[in-house]
């Protein structure tokens, strides 16, 4: 067999030069992978890089900022006068008598007040203030309760009206009647007779449970809005109005039991702590329901149909 001839005659490979245009390319390939590698990675939807010597501009908001919260706090009934007119309320459930009632030109206050002798505090007495019931002055809501002030010249006398009570919180001090040497102190809660609280256990168990919870997020409310130095100011008078309750309430019959007066005293607190809010204290009444159309009567007559072909 005859062989092959030799392409490679002097027994060496032979490396040719590459064509221009290779070389051309692959120069072009070159300078394109380091542009490349010169740039920074890139996410998908990322805002697109600023030219070198270029101050990178904000991306475009989607809108205007959220608007703060408006201030909330479960709503809370707030009796009316309607709530204790012509009730014989009872100073801490017990002594004493006062009678809330209407007269020609508004309200009026008829009250007899429980006390101790000037000379001698542990021998009781009683003050009336007269036959009649004496003209009441409206102070408006303040505490987000109907306030009054009762101008008795023996003893001036500022109070608010809850749901079945009354909350004397003024005068500052005891009055002391000369006429009948006594000594009377009329601040605190008049109520119910307390031997009729057990009846209502379970009512004043659901009203103190409402009104503790409005407190509580209308504390927090408060304390939402106000600053460092209120924030602490807040804090220090929602400690107080505990400490308060107990002061005003510890005298009232049967408290440790029912809890009359501290439920009272809580719905007030609630009530104004609404009207340091702006919020109504009375809650949204619900819209009356549409009447349902009436079926249409049938033709011929207002009465049922006859079974019996005519």
């Amino acid at each position: 067999m005859q062989n092959a001839p030799n392409p490679f005659p002097s027994g060496l490979f032979v490396i040719r030069p590459p064509h221009a245009a290779l070389r051309l390319a692959l120069l072009v390939l070159a300078g394109t992978v380091q542009a490349a590698l010169a740039q920074p990675m890139q996410l998908p939807g990322a805002q697109p890089f600023n030219a070198p010597g270029t101050q990178q501009a904000a991306p475009p908001g989607t809108g205007a900022p959220a608007a703060p919260k408006p201030p909330s706090m479960p709503p809370i009934k707030v009796a009316g006068e309607e709530a204790v007119l012509g009730r014989v309320l009872r100073h801490n459930g017990g002594a004493g008598e006062a009678v809330f009632e209407k007269m020609a030109g508004g309200f009026g206050l008829k009250l007899t007040a429980d006390g101790f002798q000037s000379s001698n505090l542990v021998e009781p007495c009683a003050v009336s203030f007269g036959e009649a019931p004496l003209p009441v002055t409206s102070l408006g809501r303040p505490a987000g309760v109907p306030r009054y002030r009762l101008e008795a010249p023996i003893c001036p006398i500022v109070f608010d009206v809850l749901d079945g009570a009354l909350l004397v919180v003024e005068p500052p001090q005891p009055c002391v009647v000369e006429a009948a040497a006594c000594r009377i102190d009329p601040r605190g809660l008049w109520g119910p007779d307390a031997r009729t609280l057990p009846a209502r256990a379970k009512d004043i168990e659901v009203a103190r449970g409402t009104a503790e919870r409005a407190v509580r997020e209308g504390y927090r409310a408060l304390t939402a809005r106000a600053d460092a130095i209120e924030q602490r100011a807040i804090t220090r008078e929602q400690a107080g109005f505990s400490a308060e309750r107990e002061l005003v309430c510890r005298s009232f019959l049967r408290e440790g039991q029912f809890g009359f007066c501290g439920a009272r005293l809580t719905e007030a607190r609630a009530a104004s702590i609404r009207a340091r809010l702006g919020l109504a204290n009375e809650p949204a009444k619900a819209a009356p329901r549409p009447a349902r159309p009436r079926p249409a009567q049938p033709a011929g007559g207002s009465g049922p149909l006859p079974l019996t072909p005519q």
